[in-house]
């Protein structure tokens, strides 16, 4: 997908992995730098794709019902609730960790469902999922294969 579509392949990877769609998008970025694309462009691509599709996790929450998310996007009530208490204690600043594997996709969806503020849920994602990604492309740049 991502030889034949560039950036937008990166970008669309890369949101679908914020999602209930598990894989590590951090392959999608090596190939990406790997294609000969800008540190920075990557970096940015990726950061917007993933914040995309963790709004969209987000919008889930808020939009579905519990038993909707369990029927149709095969996710565990007992594993939210376990996300959604801790959403619960630290609120908005939660969403800093939402490129976190696995569990990342259950916090956007709990902050969701609690109705936390969406624009500065969406600020602090930003920020959470722009640090990974300059971490990873940074730790990319440092193998002598990129």
């Amino acid at each position: 997908m991502l030889e034949n579509l560039g950036l937008l392949g990166l970008f669309i990877g890369c949101m679908l992995a914020a999602t209930v769609v598990p894989f590590a998008s951090e392959t999608l970025l090596a190939g990406a730098l790997l294609m000969g694309y800008s540190k920075w462009v990557v970096t940015l691509v990726a950061t917007l794709g993933n914040t995309t599709g963790g709004m969209i996790s987000y919008l889930l929450g808020w939009l579905c019902k519990w038993d909707w998310l369990e029927k149709y996007l095969r996710v565990k009530k007992e594993k939210l609730m376990i996300v959604h208490d801790r959403v619960a204690r630290y609120g908005v600043w939660a969403a800093l960790l939402t490129w976190l594997p696995v569990v990342g996709d259950l916090i956007a969806i709990a902050m969701g469902l609690m109705r936390v503020n969406p624009w500065w849920t969406l600020v602090l994602m930003i920020i959470g999922k722009m640090a990974r990604y300059l971490l990873a492309t940074g730790l990319l740049s440092l193998t002598s294969w990129i």
